[in-house]
């Protein structure tokens, strides 16, 4: 299989040219079979590929596949070939990718069934996985560039699908610049690795950068231009706010995208680039103070948004922020341990949401829900699981990786410890909050929603039983030593990050006792915050008022977004719209352009006065002779 892997992301390829091109020809039941086929067909190759791989580790082995496919780029000294790197990391992020790819695209069958752009969303579905699992491969930061520039594509396709409303089309677009913004920076980290290591390839450049004392300024530089490209794909303080608004897109995009793959490639790529980034302690601590600050505004955010899909992307934003803050502290693993199980119980949560929003006859308004789980018992027990795992109670996923960030970040600097057990805190009430405003009490909706209401099909309420017991079984991949497991993905991910282990060993081991003691702490406050929300939201009732306005000055600040859009908009886009506005009016239609035209009017209405004096009058002719033979003699004796 090893000499097939560029299989893997060719199939999604030809799917999306087949529904490309059949969109209008082919049914639909062709076009989600096909759509689908090709990306399990990828998930199977995947899998063989991943037990390779494994098998590899066992027999002590590094589990590294390379394949080149050809010479792409040949100038001078310069080759840069279409090449591909299956290693432990990228092995497990293929069954991400193609596992909860397929798992949404049949959930999509349903949800989109009375669309009359299916065809072309499945085409674009299938172009995504392509793109992400060219990401994932390449074995160059090249290739790499490519795959994040694909999925930046998609992303705007998708989000802006229905596009003839005119908000949706301004949420892509946003999406499209703030991320643009980021992959400038991607781009400028590709030209300065190029000229200091003279090549893209990661087998080269991360033995030479071991030569690079830690602090070295090229390598700073070459990682804060990484890190600014992350911000941007995963959606970090500064450039966080396009994501909540990405959620305008259909429900399955938000959890393919916005919540499984897509979001966590800043992630991947810096978790690949971790040679680079431990030799570089500036950058590590700039990376675990913008998550910290990133996981706590938009968990603050979270507590008073009443869209169900805005909480969801509030909450997307914030755990990223936690991935982030492992990175920052060097833990590696763990960091990319939460992105395994997030993309677990988050695309469950997204797709649960989408069944909601199903059944409620398209209504987000979680104010206009309550009462759901009769009619829906299949969500609601599936976005249950998704609730739990997500607050990090145990033996759910979500408790294992987020416990193991957080004990790093304690061995780190407890006050990051501190820092993320508030967000810990938060993210359990408001996740507990949504569950509650939408599937107890009475039902708050009109007639026709409550007449409407319904279980959605098998083919969107499958993929959430399959994902809820991922979500439930998920963090045994990992299950810490403390509690009598043996660390499985640190250890399949040890070749990975050994070399920078061996350079910086940065990650302090705990005593057991004070794991025991972190671990009780964040459970009784979860649980504390589990039992507030049960008692504000289902035995209080207090459901927001219907005017959206919420009573008192953090309430509004959160609701309000912390005015961060309307910041930016003051700031930045106002701004560029005036210097835009004088730039076209005064410097170009005036400056410029009336340089351009007045020259041409100029001669034009010289040309109009020197005209009249042709006038056939011999008489004229004679005394304008006579004034130049004066005016001649006159010249002469003055220049005597």
């Amino acid at each position: 299989m090893s000499e097939l892997v560029w299989l893997i992301p060719l199939l999604p390829l030809i799917g999306f040219i087949v529904n490309g091109l059949g969109r209008n020809v082919l049914s639909k039941g062709i076009i989600g079979a096909l759509g689908s086929a090709v990306v399990l067909i990828s998930f199977v190759c995947s899998c063989v590929l991943f037990l390779e791989v494994y098998q590899s580790r066992q027999s002590g082995q590094d589990g590294i596949i390379q394949q080149h496919l050809f010479d792409w780029i040949s100038v001078g000294h310069l080759n840069i070939g279409l090449s591909f790197l299956v290693d432990p990391l990228s092995a497990i992020m293929l069954l991400i990718v193609t596992g909860i790819g397929f798992l949404i695209h049949i959930y999509s069958i349903g949800y989109m069934q009375q669309d009359s752009g299916f065809g072309k969303f499945f085409a674009y579905l299938n172009l995504f996985i392509f793109f992400m699992l060219l990401l994932v491969l390449g074995s160059n930061y090249l290739v790499m560039f490519i795959g994040w520039e694909g999925v930046g594509l998609c992303s705007y396709l998708l989000i802006g699908f229905w596009y003839k409303n005119r908000s949706y089309a301004s949420a892509a677009k946003k999406a499209f610049v703030m991320n643009r913004i980021g992959d400038l920076g991607f781009l400028l980290a590709v030209f300065l690795i190029l000229g200091t290591f003279g090549s893209l390839e990661f087998s080269t450049v991360f033995p030479a950068a071991k030569n690079f004392a830690a602090g070295d300024m090229t390598v700073v530089s070459i990682t804060i231009l990484l890190f600014i490209a992350a911000t941007g794909k995963s959606a970090q303080i500064p450039l966080f706010t396009w994501l909540p608004d990405a959620m305008v897109g259909p429900t399955p995009v938000s959890a393919l995208i916005h919540a499984a793959t897509m979001v966590t490639a800043g992630i991947y790529m810096i978790a690949r680039s971790n040679v680079l980034f431990v030799l570089s302690p500036f950058t590590l601590q700039l990376i675990t103070v913008i998550a910290i600050g990133t996981a706590l505004l938009a968990a603050a955010i979270a507590l008073t948004q009443n869209d169900i899909k805005k909480v969801l992307a509030y909450s997307t934003v914030s755990q990223l922020g936690y991935m982030f803050l492992g990175l920052g502290v060097g833990a590696f693993t763990g960091a990319f341990f939460h992105v395994l199980t997030h993309a677990f119980f988050k695309a469950l949560l997204f797709l649960g949401a989408g069944s909601v929003i199903h059944g409620m006859s398209d209504e987000q308004d979680m104010r206009k829900m309550g009462g759901l789980k009769k009619a829906m018992p299949v969500t609601f027990m599936t976005m249950l699981i998704g609730t739990i795992a997500i607050s990090g109670i145990p033996p759910f996923s979500g408790f294992f990786s987020k416990d193991e960030i957080l004990a790093n970040a304690f061995a780190a600097n407890p006050v990051l410890w501190i820092l993320g057990f508030i967000g810990a805190l938060m993210t359990a009430f408001y996740m507990f909050r949504m569950l509650f405003m939408t599937f107890y009490g009475p039902f708050r909706g009109n007639d026709e929603q409550k007449h409407h209401l319904h279980e959605s099909p098998k083919s969107m309420t499958l993929p959430l039983i399959v994902l809820a017991i991922l979500s439930f079984v998920g963090g045994a991949i990992n299950f810490p030593a403390v509690l009598g497991g043996n660390h499985w993905l640190e250890d399949f991910l040890q070749p990975v990050f050994a070399e920078s282990k061996a350079l910086v060993p940065m990650v302090q081991h705990l005593e057991h006792s004070t794991e025991y003691m972190l671990m009780a702490i964040s459970v009784v406050g979860v649980l504390i915050m589990v039992a507030w929300a049960y008692a504000r939201y289902v035995k209080g009732q207090q459901i927001p008022s219907q005017d959206g306005q919420p009573r008192g000055f953090l309430a509004n600040l959160s609701y309000r977004k912390f005015y961060v859009d309307e910041l930016y908009d003051a700031v930045v886009v106002r701004p560029i719209h005036w210097l835009s506005s004088f730039l076209g009016t005064i410097v170009d239609r005036n400056g410029i352009d009336g340089m351009v035209n007045g020259a041409g009017k100029a001669a034009f209405d010289t040309g109009k006065v020197l005209r009249l004096l042709q006038n056939g009058n011999v008489g004229f002719y004679l005394l304008m002779m006579v004034i130049g033979v004066i005016a001649i003699f006159v010249y002469g004796f003055l220049s005597l």
